[in-house]
């Protein structure tokens, strides 16, 4: 059985069934799938005595959706989370409470944004990644497959510490970072490495623990060779199999 509010503001179109809460705001052209629900109501409210979806959408404050988004069916979107123009999501998706997405980013299936996370714009993340509260991914980021951002780094403390990903940073599948880390503007970090300290600018990092092992330059130009040397070429590359 599909649901939306009395309060809601609906101009895109929604697939049966779906949910919308509260004074939320789906744009112009925007899809949502089978099974979504936008403006889910944050903890402290849901322990509150609920009967029933009415009473859930009395307590949401609302979510707010851009123009030309899609949200992929079973994907779960929380009150006070705002997402930007062109946004996509794949299947599954978890966008907590007052966490904000930028225009054109996309975020591929199963993967998680648990609390205030920012994302920046033209982000690409990846299936089944983690990102915890207080962590912020600047503009035209690429996160792979399952990666792993933490926010404690001495469960479970009282003082939480966030990850910052700067401007077209990289990085790869399976990759953890630590809790208070900064990944620099273009860096790279490896597949499955483990990320404990500060990554500076333009260098590949590697292992575990992660080690500077190469300049953004000598990785391009690795990249550049790769891709001349045959093979399937991608159109899009980037783009999460959503």
């Amino acid at each position: 059985m599909s649901f939306i509010s009395r309060r809601a503001i609906v101009r895109g179109i929604l697939l049966t069934p779906s949910v919308v809460l509260g004074s939320s705001v789906i744009g112009d052209d925007t899809l949502i799938g089978e099974f979504v629900c936008i403006g889910y109501p944050k903890r402290g409210k849901i322990l509150k005595a609920v009967k029933g979806v009415e009473d859930l959408d009395e307590l949401s404050a609302g979510s707010r959706i851009g123009s030309k988004c899609v949200v992929r069916s079973h994907s779960i979107i929380y009150e006070e989370a705002e997402i930007g123009d062109g946004v996509e999501t794949g299947h599954g998706v978890l966008i907590r409470e007052r966490s904000r997405v930028g225009v054109n980013s996309r975020i591929g299936s199963f993967s998680q944004l648990d609390g205030r996370v920012e994302i920046g714009a033209n982000v690409s993340i990846q299936s089944r990644v983690y990102l915890p509260n207080l962590t912020v991914v600047e503009d035209e980021v690429f996160i792979g497959p399952g990666v792993i951002v933490t926010n404690d780094p001495y469960p479970m403390s009282r003082k939480l510490l966030g990850v910052r990903i700067r401007r077209g940073a990289v990085i790869g599948a399976g990759a953890v970072l630590r809790a208070g880390i900064e990944v620099g503007e273009r860096a790279v970090v490896a597949a499955g490495a483990i990320v404990t300290r500060d990554v500076p600018p333009e260098v590949v990092v590697m292992g575990s623990p992660a080690r500077v092992k190469m300049s953004r330059e000598e990785y391009e130009a690795k990249k550049r060779r790769h891709e001349g040397g045959g093979g399937l070429i991608t159109p899009g590359i980037g783009s999460p199999r959503l």
